[in-house]
């Protein structure tokens, strides 16, 4: 059975009752908390910059000897260690204070050097568990512990008056500045932005030399934040805002480069984010604006950042869509620009302030003065009391004999101190120390040796004093100090300062490419590309021969598709804007501007080759003409839901040697045979079939003859006829004997499935053409290595025959102007 126990009587109880007013003790509780909230844990120290946790995790670490030329030791160890002698609080809090401490990207300057999995960007990784990591001090962070058991800060004692802790630690750099602080508080919350350890530097220097400094003069030294994730930052009168009454905003923008990702794909590459964003954080949101439709362009999305290369995010883009346009809408939408609130609240004297640039470096600088002050006071007084035991003992060197005699003399130590002291007028101290002293030492080498040692003394010793006694050499001691600190851990900056933000631009961009004019190229070596310049590319910069002969010269538009089509009667749509561009003549070639193999944009197989380009869906439509002879004439027949898809149904063995865009219907349509034969027709004697016919007659053969040579001539007065002949012996091939140039009016119009005329005599030894073209003058020829060939004058003789020329490979238009348009051809 539970035991009970009365209740005292009333009038004890009303003895031990005290009366307090609830509002006076809710109000000094919560002053009580506030007041230790913002001094011993949310706000920095102006300056060392180090919030307490901070300052006691690295003066721990200083005392457990764990310096950067030792080995780490398990974080576990560290946190420990500073939770039961100075931080009675959480082992997570001193945890996340530590690995924030090793971060490169929260850190302008890491102060603990770890090794293990210490988090990524943005905080999208947690760190492992303190059991897994290790840690030891970094090489900045011995600067800001360097002297500290040089009495050059006070101690106070710890939570429980068992140990000691540092006030603030002696700070060789302006960390506060150099690494930025974060905090909320009660009532009040710190932000401030990293710098660049140079730049900082050089400012103090200069407020060590002209104190009366203003913050101009600063600004010339720190133009502005330098974050360690790069960047950019746009909006700079924030900054100055911030520097003058210590709170100011500005916008961080990520690094982006417009890049070709593939032959057919321009993307966005990412290298640096803004400060404290993530990559997946940016990821995801890119991903919820496509899947909701807030964001068109974006065709696919890579991460693929790796210790190697470091931060890279890979936009891919869709094509006729302006990269600038999509950058503009991504740091509007996204992450990639973050708005940055600087607040710099930190404690000064025990009192939060808050601080201007000037202001913080005029505490910093105070500090150090102050720390170098009490550093050469400790070193005077430590070289003065050597000084003075080094004395005493030369005094006894010098009477060695009668100092041994009076010690032996004597009863004991205590009469043998107080004989040194009477007779040698030495000191308690001096006296103490020549008997503690080992016979080894009275040598004369051990004379000269404190000899040496006393005049190196007396010479630390006055310098020392000049430096405490001038306040000018102080000062240069300190700039020279941190001068030594900048030579050594200063580096480049990293984050860009820009003026504009680009909005203006950003709203003249459209984010769709515009429906412009252009012009489809096909090279003779199968090169593809789109030229939106005032002339037509005579050339390619071939990326197979030196010079590359324009075969077709298409009129578009950019948001037109054109169809490939190959010698097997397949026509591949693709669209035009995801031809690369191709400059007009004279212009710098940009990179990836002399176009792509044709093999980029479609599947062949082993024995197809492509033959031409056509814009699909026109009402004039496309002629296609075969080797067999067979003409057809297709327009408007192209099914919209397919890329792949045939124009004409070949005959067993038949294949399609040229097709030609038809702008108006009215052109001249050409046959040229292996036989020498050149048949010429107007495109309206071909009525428009669909997609499944075979076609008509075209021009009559032989048994033995092909078509070399089949395309539409929209300008026959400007055209001429170039025939190369050989022998059949030399056929598969170019090679041959003479090639003639023609003017193509000679030719007369025959009607359609007649063969023409004879366009070609064959000279002894020839008895077929290898080569047949027919274009705008003047023509232009290469060999199969690219280099030119001079074709031979032109011959009004239609049937004349050539003169002897080395082989050729390809002939194309050397007309440049696009007036008229050259015509297709294969």
């Amino acid at each position: 059975m539970a035991r009970t126990t009365s209740p005292p009587p009333p009038e004890d109880l009303a003895e031990k009752i005290i009366d307090i007013d609830v509002s006076e003790e809710m109000r000094g509780s919560f002053l009580e908390y506030a007041y230790s909230v913002i001094y011993s844990r949310a706000l920095p120290d102006a300056r060392d910059g180090m919030k307490p946790v901070q300052r006691r995790i690295l003066y721990q670490m200083n005392e457990m000897g764990l310096r950067p030329d030792r080995g780490h030791v398990k974080c576990a160890r560290v946190v420990g260690e500073v939770m039961g002698k100075l931080h009675p609080h959480g082992d997570g809090a001193i945890y996340d204070a530590m690995v924030r401490l090793s971060q490169s990207f929260a850190m302008r300057v890491p102060l603990v050097d770890g090794h293990g999995n210490f988090g990524s960007l943005g905080g999208d990784d947690a760190p492992a568990a303190m059991r897994y990591t290790e840690a030891r001090l970094g090489r900045a962070a011995e600067l800001l512990v360097a002297s500290i058991d040089e009495d050059v800060v006070d101690f106070r004692p710890n939570y429980d008056g068992q140990e000691t802790e540092p006030e603030v630690l002696p700070a060789a750099f302006p960390n506060l500045l150099v690494n930025g602080a974060s905090g909320i508080a009660v009532g009040m919350a710190t932000n401030m932005a990293p710098h660049n350890l140079g730049e900082v530097i050089a400012a103090a220097r200069h407020l060590i030399a002209h104190p009366e400094a203003t913050l101009d003069d600063l600004m010339e030294f720190v133009p502005g934040p330098d974050l360690p994730t790069g960047g950019s930052i746009t909006g700079l009168d924030g900054i100055r805002d911030a520097y003058t009454k210590g709170r100011g905003t500005f916008r961080t923008r990520a690094t982006v480069a417009i890049e070709r990702v593939s032959p057919r794909r321009t993307g966005l590459i990412i290298t640096e984010l803004p400060y404290g964003v993530g990559p997946e954080k940016v990821v995801s949101r890119i991903k919820e604006l496509v899947q909701s439709k807030k964001l068109q362009g974006i065709s696919d999305l890579k991460d693929l950042t790796d210790r190697n290369q470091g931060l890279r995010l890979v936009i891919e883009l869709k094509n006729g869509f302006n990269p600038e346009a999509v950058l503009e809408e991504l740091y509007r939408l996204t992450p990639m620009e973050e708005s940055f609130g600087i607040n710099n609240v930190a404690l000064v004297d025990g009192q939060p302030k808050t601080l201007g640039l000037l202001e913080l470096l005029q505490v910093f600088v105070g500090h150090r003065l102050d720390v170098v002050r009490r550093r050469s006071e400790f070193r005077r007084a430590k070289r003065q009391e050597r000084l003075h035991l080094v004395a005493g003992l030369l005094v006894a060197l010098l009477n060695i004999d009668e100092v041994i005699a009076l010690i032996r003399d004597s009863e004991d130590t205590a009469q043998a101190r107080q004989r040194l002291m009477t007779t040698f007028e030495l000191s308690d101290t001096q006296s103490r120390y020549i008997l503690d002293t080992p016979l080894r030492r009275l040598t004369k080498y051990d004379r000269l040796e404190l000899e040496t040692e006393r005049d190196k003394l007396e010479s630390e010793i006055a310098e020392l004093t000049a430096i405490l006694e001038s306040d000018t050499k102080l000062r240069k001691l300190v700039s020279k100090e941190l001068a030594a600190v900048a030579k050594e851990y200063a580096t480049p900056r990293r984050t860009v300062l820009r003026e504009s933000d680009g909005a203006a631009r950003s709203a003249v961009i459209p984010l769709e490419m515009g429906d412009v004019p252009c012009h489809v190229l096909l090279s003779s070596s199968g090169m593809l590309g789109r030229s939106t310049g005032a002339t037509v590319p005579r050339m390619f910069e071939g990326l197979r021969t030196q010079h590359d002969a324009v075969a077709v010269s298409l009129p578009a538009s950019s948001r037109a598709d054109i169809g490939i089509i190959t010698d097997l009667g397949r026509a591949i749509r693709v669209p035009v804007v995801e031809l690369p561009e191709i400059p007009d003549e004279g212009a710098d070639s940009p990179p990836l501007a002399s176009g792509l193999p044709v093999t980029e944009f479609v599947a062949l197989d082993d024995d197809e080759q492509v033959v031409s380009v056509a814009v699909l869906d026109t009402d004039a439509g496309i002629a296609v003409g075969t080797a067999q002879g067979v003409v057809k004439r297709v327009a408007g027949d192209t099914p919209p839901n397919k890329d792949d898809f045939e124009i004409i149904n070949l005959k067993e063995g038949d294949r399609v040697v040229g097709a030609a865009q038809l702008a108006t219907g009215e052109e001249d349509l050409a046959f040229i045979t292996s036989e020498a034969q050149l048949l010429r027709f107007p495109a309206s004697a071909v009525r428009p079939q669909g997609r499944p016919a075979g076609g008509v007659a075209g021009v009559r053969l032989p048994d033995d003859a092909r078509v070399l040579w089949f395309g539409a001539v929209p300008l026959p007065e400007d055209s001429v006829v170039v025939t190369v002949s050989g022998s059949t012996s030399a056929l598969p091939g170019t090679g041959g004997g003479s090639a003639k140039v023609t003017p193509f009016e000679v030719y007369p119009a025959k009607g359609r499935a007649t063969s023409g005329v004879r366009c070609h005599r064959f000279l002894k030894g020839e008895d077929v053409l290898v080569f047949a073209w027919i274009g705008r003058a003047p023509a232009r020829a290469n060999r199969a290595d690219g280099k030119p060939v001079r074709l031979p004058d032109l011959d009004q003789r239609r049937d004349g025959s050539g003169e002897p020329i080395r082989a050729i490979t390809t002939v194309g238009s050397g007309r440049t102007d696009t007036g008229v348009i050259p015509p297709a051809g294969g």
